[in-house]
């Protein structure tokens, strides 16, 4: 069922409540990464053209004592964001109230007003009571009070939990739409991979199995291709009997990996060869070794090798359709991140060819931009646990919860 969207909204004179989602790593008062919050400016540049007036909240952290607060305060969010709007953004340093109330009843058409962190909610008095997280319905039913009647959820980060600040409110309001990057992430990661066009070729990196197995399973059913790597795939050599060296692997996942393999036969594509290094270090020495003749002990697989390289770029070379999530080695090592950087090179190839592309994730993300190919791309999704969700064909409750048409 498709669902309601901002273009859908009258907003002139309105009080229009937005979820965005703002969970940026900040440190010291200064942002690391502004990522997300440039992601939400086409919804918010939006409802301001078109003379709303924006009521935005956010999370930021995990919020578990009172000291948390000091740290992940919205302020230099709300800053930061007025200076890529080139706009004044009143900020609200409280999350409930009669300064607040004030402050949202003296907007004007066009104006932008930002609520502290919606996690603050969750202490009181010292007492962890997940006010926010846990839904309490008398917070989402106060917050979707200060508005008229209006929701845009643009969070697709947080789609995959019922909060207060995006399921609660939604619930109390007469419309609550997608914004534009919500709707995005709709587009991509539920109808396009709900109907891909074939050949359809998933891939699947990063540490473990168990992070990843129940998208790993829906994929399968769904793709024509799984390719798999990063740490998981060591797992998978351990299941074919492979010396493996120190390389990180799940004894507890060998069996569920020897099924897997059992059930998909050819559709799982494994590497075959492996950079291994004598420590976890950039500079550490290194081997290009079959995942066959097995890694040498003492050694530790830490990227794919040429050979998988060519088998994953040959495996992608008719997509028409590909996922990505998850990194092939250890990214953040210059000297294991040739086989991550060719996976974002092919799928460039594979965009200008017509295909679809989407990543996902934060590796696979760093890795695109790092290339400097994620404009050259159909998708980079702004959700890690809502993408995976997502993919796996579960319904996510932010999405749910919007109106449908």
């Amino acid at each position: 069922m498709a669902k309601l969207a901002v273009t859908d909204l009258e907003l002139a004179g309105k009080k229009v409540l937005m979820r965005v989602d703002f969970n940026v790593p900040i440190k010291g008062g200064v942002i690391g990464n502004d990522n997300r919050i440039v992601a939400a400016l086409p919804t918010i540049k939006y409802v301001l053209e078109h003379n709303g007036r924006a009521i935005l909240f956010s999370h930021l952290g995990r919020i578990k004592t009172e000291d948390d607060k000091k740290e992940l305060s919205l302020a230099p969010v709300a800053k930061h964001l007025g200076e890529l709007l080139g706009k004044d953004v009143t900020f609200i340093p409280e999350t409930r109230g009669a300064e607040l109330e004030a402050a949202v009843n003296a907007l004007e058409d066009g104006q932008i007003l930002m609520v502290e962190n919606t996690r603050f909610e969750d202490v009181k008095d010292g007492e962890y009571v997940k006010l926010e997280s846990g839904n309490d319905p008398e917070l989402g039913k106060y917050w979707a009070s200060l508005g008229d009647d209006i929701f845009i959820n643009d969070a697709f980060g947080t789609a995959h939990r019922a909060h207060a600040s995006n399921v609660g409110i939604a619930s109390n309001v007469d419309q609550a739409a997608a914004g534009f990057l919500m709707e995005k992430e709709i587009k991509y990661l539920g109808e396009t991979v709900a109907n891909p066009k074939r050949p359809f070729v998933a891939i699947i990196g990063g540490a473990k199995v168990s992070d990843k197995i129940e998208v790993i399973k829906a994929l399968l059913n769904k793709a024509d291709k799984v390719i798999v790597g990063g740490g998981m795939a060591y797992t998978f050599d351990a299941a074919k009997g492979n010396k493996i060296g120190n390389s990180l692997f799940e004894a507890d996942k060998v069996e569920l990996a020897k099924q897997l393999m059992a059930e998909a036969g050819d559709k799982l594509v494994l590497p075959v060869d492996a950079v291994a290094a004598d420590a976890f270090n950039n500079d550490a020495k290194t081997v290009i070794v079959d995942s066959a003749a097995g890694i040498p002990d003492g050694y530790m697989g830490l990227d794919i090798g040429p050979k998988s390289i060519a088998l994953f770029q040959e495996v992608l070379s008719d997509a028409k359709t590909v996922v990505w999530n998850g990194p092939m080695g250890v990214f953040e090592m210059p000297n294991f991140a040739k086989g991550t950087l060719a996976i974002g090179n092919e799928l460039v190839k594979v965009t200008e060819n017509g295909g679809a592309t989407i990543v996902g994730g934060g590796d696979s993300t760093a890795a695109v931009q790092a290339l400097g190919v994620a404009d050259k791309l159909s998708h980079i999704s702004t959700g890690g646990g809502a993408s995976l969700e997502y993919l796996e064909g579960k319904p996510l409750p932010g999405i749910e919860s919007l109106t449908n048409k």
